[in-house]
């Protein structure tokens, strides 16, 4: 218990950093929120609306820097994430709440496949290393030295493009003269949805599965050599048994790299989203920075932040129940 309530202190602190560097980080790009009002707005705004969108948004130039700051956490912490410029002051909060499913379906499905995929592979890599699964290894670090952008291009013009496939952007089919798509849970809507996820999914698979079976495989060679294995398999348990000993071990520095894999996948989703036209956050982010539409690039900024830190807690709470000696060293 004093480590949970350690650990929850330090998240809750790095939580409040982080909203203190998204008030910052968009107000030192090029532009202003004001200046974006008045372009979307194509100069039809009386002063007096001007001021009120400005101290709604936070980003009043008269306000002093820190006047603004204490709105913006105030704001922040009563989940009031103000309106977004880009999307005719739509609340952000309803905004994030439609592309989150779409960005969440892809990172979670392509992190939960290369995690499984990459973990079982290093496992049958490390036991029966210098087999024919090692011949992935080079293969799989080959993908990861790509960028994601640039793996995802090929992919695109590959098998979408060239092959005709799949389709090469959106989330869905919207095209389609014989069928109507009605979003929800039937058939035609969600076949679709799954055709449009597999090339972006796909990408990230590829760009992030080599971390997985590297540092598995590593793992398992060296506790394939440890005393309680080799005691394990003289005692004849069966094949399967020593390898789930072995690797029951050997997946505790993965579950500790995970935290970092979730940050590196969730940062190449972005270009990935933004290369397939995908609805999801990183589409959006990448349509806020360019409209100078800083409450909506705040808020994907702080969804983003709090994911990671949420996974690093999840990867924390695993590894203590994974590993006993953490409790007894707490």
């Amino acid at each position: 218990m004093p480590l949970l309530i350690r650990r929850i202190g330090f998240y809750l602190i790095a939580a409040y950093a982080a909203i203190t560097l998204d008030f910052f980080i968009p107000r030192m790009l090029p532009g202003n929120a004001l200046s974006a009002i008045l372009t979307q707005m194509r100069g039809v705004v009386t002063p007096a609306q001007l001021a009120s969108m400005a101290a709604e948004y936070g980003a009043d130039d008269k306000q002093s820097l820190l006047s603004q700051y204490f709105t913006y956490v105030g704001h922040t912490l009563s989940g009031n994430f103000g309106l977004s410029l880009s999307h005719q002051e739509t609340p952000v909060s309803t905004v994030l709440g439609g592309d989150l499913p779409w960005t969440i379906g892809l990172i979670g499905s392509a992190t939960v496949v290369a995690f499984l995929l990459g973990t079982l592979i290093g496992i049958m890599a490390g036991w029966r290393r210098g087999g024919l699964l090692d011949a992935i290894v080079p293969v799989s670090t080959f993908f990861q030295a790509i960028p994601y952008f640039v793996l995802g291009l090929l992919l695109l013009i590959i098998f979408g493009s060239d092959l005709a496939w799949f389709p090469i952007g959106g989330g869905y089919d919207t095209t389609n003269r014989y069928v109507t798509y009605v979003q929800g849970w039937n058939w035609p809507y969600m076949s679709s949805v799954l055709q449009h996820l597999v090339l972006p999914g796909t990408t990230v698979v590829l760009a992030s599965i080599a971390g997985w079976i590297v540092g598995m495989r590593n793992m398992m060679i060296t506790t394939m050599d440890e005393d309680y294995v080799l005691v394990a398999a003289a005692k004849g348990l069966s094949r399967f048994r020593v390898i789930g000993i072995a690797a029951r071990n050997a997946i505790l520095p993965t579950i500790s790299n995970f935290t970092l894999s979730i940050s590196l996948v969730v940062t190449g989703a972005v270009l990935v989203e933004v290369v397939f036209d995908y609805p999801g956050i990183g589409n959006e982010m990448f349509n806020a920075i360019t409209a100078a539409d800083y409450p909506l690039l705040q808020g994907i900024l702080l969804v983003v932040t709090f994911a990671v830190l949420i996974a690093n807690f999840l990867a924390d709470l695993a590894y203590v129940v994974l590993d006993p000696r953490s409790r007894r060293e707490a």
